[in-house]
């Protein structure tokens, strides 16, 4: 009885020391403007989010991780997660790199005498011909020989009227999503839960996470009534299986 007691609680506690929590989180510049497509990097566990266009993130973490953030033409800022920011929103500030400019040394300048300016100026008859060559290859039509598809590539094929664009990105992500269900349903709502305010982002994910199907809003960015009934009846299906310990 006490060898099951013993290995029931060093369960309890490896999970608890191994939980994984989700890190929320807001990037903005020196001006605090909102930093879109800001790669999220987990370095403990090498998980990865890029921040939407308001500059939100979210990814997994817990107490103890570091969070690296980069963006081309910012500087690279890491953080450390702390008990206070599983609770509540991680604000980044990322500041711009500087820009170096080559020096540009101009060797010979204008002297003032026609004669030693045209011949330092001017391009030599080599520059001038090869110009020329140039010129003219750059006119001639290319071989279609060069540009048809080698043996085994594929081609696409052309139809008339049709135009390929790949796969259509959605217009919003969880988080946009998210934010609209905190907008629209209002603190009260989940106040009447007894959802705390810092949880109540949590909780949405969680309803998302227990298959909450959303494939359509989150590809038109557009949520109806219809929706916004079938949330809240997910809401009363999961609410007690969330608050059981």
């Amino acid at each position: 009885m006490k060898l099951k007691l013993f290995f029931s609680l060093f369960t309890l506690l490896f999970i608890n020391i191994n939980a994984q929590d989700y890190i929320f989180g807001k990037i903005v510049t020196e001006d605090n403007a909102e930093i879109p497509d800001v790669t999220v990097i987990n370095i403990r566990t090498d998980e990865r989010s890029t921040t939407n266009r308001d500059g939100h993130f979210m990814i997994s973490g817990r107490v103890g991780d570091e969070l690296r953030f980069v963006k081309t033409g910012y500087e690279r800022a890491n953080k450390k997660i702390t008990k206070e920011n599983i609770t509540s929103p991680i604000n980044v500030t990322l500041t711009r790199s500087a820009i170096l400019i080559a020096e540009v040394e101009i060797k010979k300048g204008v002297t003032g005498d026609i004669k030693v300016d045209s011949k330092n100026l001017n391009p030599s008859k080599k520059v001038q011909k090869l110009k020329s060559d140039l010129a003219v290859y750059m006119s001639q039509k290319s071989d279609p020989g060069v540009l048809a598809a080698r043996a085994g590539e594929f081609v696409q094929p052309v139809t008339k009227g049709v135009f390929s664009l790949g796969k259509i990105k959605n217009k919003w992500d969880d988080i946009d999503f998210m934010s609209y269900l905190q907008t629209a349903l209002g603190d009260k709502f989940f106040e009447d839960l007894k959802i705390d305010k810092s949880q109540i982002q949590h909780f949405i994910l969680y309803i998302f996470r227990s298959g909450f199907e959303r494939k359509f809003i989150l590809k038109y960015g557009y949520c109806n009534d219809s929706d916004l009934n079938r949330f809240k009846n997910a809401v009363l299906n999961r609410i007690s299986l969330y608050k059981t310990p």
